[in-house]
């Protein structure tokens, strides 16, 4: 079972590229944030004819997520982060495939740094937090994926020195991570790649993609039955070189049956 992660930076004005990646890797389960479009303009008969089944939680301009499947019936459980009945926003949606749970999340930039959405993004990760222990406690296979707006650590930031006061690697951000890691997830990434420079982001600006000036802050957080079917994960850099294409590359891993 291959699950991807895959933050579009506008599912309609991306689309082509989007359903090229689809056609040329075919991962079983997909999740999209930055959708950048509401919940009426999503483009469902595309992703249809593509061979995927599709829910969505839009949002005009900004944010929005989805999760997409070409294995059958996806098993809608929530489209709202618990925690905050006044957060309006559309950062989190949550599914049943094939026996597994995904939550999808799109996880607050928080800059600039200090100041209110930086103050945001902290309690959204705290409710993030509070969420996670509740799946874990559930006992049931579980992936938590998206676009964290985290670099856990150095390594995963071109020049970490050059972010140090940034929302995405303030020491507050990187604790929470910690925080909800030690729950007893595992990041994929590392722990098939413990010690290897890996980027997920690159910026428009300053050649970032030619120069490998990248970011990790696209992961997979899986739940302790699914550390062991952890067979393969990477990350589609090539996607990233793509005309049009977003400043995200695609990430995903690969699940024993």
């Amino acid at each position: 079972m291959k699950i991807a992660t895959y933050n579009v930076n506008g599912v309609n004005g991306r689309l082509p590229v989007l359903l090229r990646w689809l056609n040329e890797t075919a991962p079983d389960v997909v999740c999209l944030q930055e959708l950048k479009a509401p919940q009426e303009n999503f483009p469902e008969k595309a992703i249809n004819d593509a061979g995927y089944s599709a829910i969505w939680h839009g949002q005009k301009s900004w944010n929005g997520v989805a999760i997409l499947s070409r294995l059958g019936e996806i098993k809608e459980v929530r489209r709202v982060l618990p925690g905050d009945p006044d957060d309006e926003h559309s950062r989190y949606i949550e599914a049943i495939i094939n026996g597994i749970t995904v939550g999808c999340l799109y996880l607050p930039n928080g800059n600039p740094a200090p100041g209110p959405k930086f103050d945001y993004k902290l309690r959204w990760f705290e409710r993030l937090t509070i969420h996670a222990a509740e799946l874990l406690a559930s006992g049931t296979p579980v992936v938590l994926t998206g676009d964290y707006n985290v670099m856990p650590t150095e390594i995963d930031a071109y020049k970490p020195e050059r972010w140090v006061n940034d929302a995405l690697f303030r020491p507050e951000t990187r604790a929470a991570f910690k925080t909800l890691v030690a729950q007893g997830w595992t990041d994929a990434i590392r722990k098939l790649y413990p010690t290897e420079i890996i980027y997920t982001f690159w910026d428009y600006f300053r050649d970032a993609y030619g120069r490998n000036a990248g970011l990790r802050i696209d992961h997979f957080l899986l739940s302790p039955g699914l550390e062991s079917r952890l067979v393969a994960a990477g990350v589609d850099r090539n996607v990233r070189g793509w005309e049009k294409s977003s400043d995200h590359g695609p990430v995903w891993i690969q699940l024993a049956d």
